[in-house]
């Protein structure tokens, strides 16, 4: 199937992730929309887009569901489509709704070093889940609001996020427990144990989206290395097959496996990265050749025919964390990673994988007379 029918009925029977309430599921396939209709200029996903969306955003910015006392950062990441939902209409609701989250992280419980802890009910930790959940949406939001205090904040959390989840490689695991008080948590380091790929996917992501919204400036220029370097590794970690495994840096472990919205994240990271110039020379061409190969992989190998013939995105891991939750206790170690459910359809995979395959479009257009058509 095309992609774009494809992705085109996934919306189409696409219905709220958590019953309406405003969530970063919703989120990452509202960004999937919306960069497929910047892209493109086809209607249809702004169209699904406002559909979805704007049930959820009243008049005076009230989002469905959302209460900032939770603390909860996952809930900004869907707040990123306010400002091209703004742009494009006079309606004031998208603003109005970008201030009340906006406001949630003014007043954040925060690490000793200042960094936003994950969610109220997981204190003092650092989830690289976070770190595209609510900086990109905060340097989007300094921008538009003239608040370089913002930017250089976000700055500031991206650093020392990536100084206490460092691996001791070019990767980084998937949490980090100031208080040392998780079971899961090094009790030196406060670091959790494994690298999960689609915790360095929401990393990839966010260095990508934050540094290409700002100057190469002495503010980024570490930044910047620290992400073409992680970017490195992805491309390193790249299986025979085009993908990446769910335990990203231990590929024989028993059980591990390709696993579909890691490879989608890192696809699209590296193509735009290579489009927006983050990555350049040799580099460049690495991250070009793994990001279409990856790309291609997932649309030929993981898009299936279910038993009543419907497409299907197949190979989501469907949620993975840390410590409890629902009366379970995860420690965090590489075996973890491998017991929990995997499902298809899921918003954590397809919306990744419309904003790759954007990407795609983007740089076919920007190489147009140099026989680079799009993916798919």
């Amino acid at each position: 199937m095309n992609p774009i029918d494809y992705f085109d009925q996934f919306s189409s029977r696409y219905r709220h992730y958590k019953g309406g309430s405003w969530c970063y599921e919703d989120g990452c396939v509202y960004r999937g929309l919306q960069q497929l209709y910047d892209a493109s200029g086809d209607r249809r996903w702004n169209a699904h887009l406002h559909r979805l969306a704007d049930q959820q955003i009243a008049p005076d910015g009230t989002l469905a569901g959302y209460d900032p006392q939770e603390y909860n950062i996952d809930h900004v990441l869907a707040g990123r489509v306010l400002f091209p939902l703004s742009a494009e209409t006079t309606d004031l609701r998208y603003l109005k709704a970008a201030e009340h989250l906006a406001g949630q992280l003014s007043t954040h419980p925060r690490t000793a070093a200042g960094n936003y802890w994950h969610k109220k009910r997981y204190p003092h930790q650092v989830w690289l889940d976070g770190l595209y959940m609510g900086l990109p949406f905060q340097i989007e939001y300094g921008l538009a609001k003239g608040r370089e205090d913002l930017i250089g904040d976000a700055l500031r959390q991206f650093s020392t996020a990536l100084a206490v989840t460092k691996d001791g490689g070019d990767l980084y695991v998937h949490g980090y427990d100031e208080s040392r008080s998780q079971l899961w948590a090094n009790n030196e380091s406060g670091k959790s144990p494994a690298v999960w790929a689609r915790a360095v996917g929401w990393l990839a992501m966010a260095l990508v989206d934050a540094l290409t919204l700002l100057p190469e400036d002495n503010a980024t220029r570490t930044l910047r290395d620290a992400a073409r370097h992680l970017l490195a590794g992805i491309v390193a970690r790249q299986t025979n097959n085009g993908l990446w495994m769910q335990v990203l840096d231990e590929p024989h472990l028993a059980g591990n496996y390709e696993e579909t919205s890691a490879s989608a994240m890192f696809a699209y990271a590296l193509l735009r990265a290579v489009r927006l110039k983050l990555v350049q020379g040799r580099a460049a061409n690495d991250a070009l050749s793994a990001g279409r190969r990856a790309l291609q992989a997932t649309l030929q190998t993981r898009l299936k025919a279910d038993e009543q013939g419907v497409m299907r995105l197949i190979g989501i891991v469907h949620v993975a964390g840390l410590g409890g939750f629902e009366g379970n206790y995860r420690d965090g170690t590489p075996e973890y990673y491998l017991t929990e459910p995997v499902v298809s359809d899921d918003a954590k995979g397809v919306g990744p994988l419309m904003m790759a395959y954007a990407e795609s479009l983007r740089l076919a257009a920007a190489n147009a007379g140099q026989g680079a058509p799009p993916i798919g």
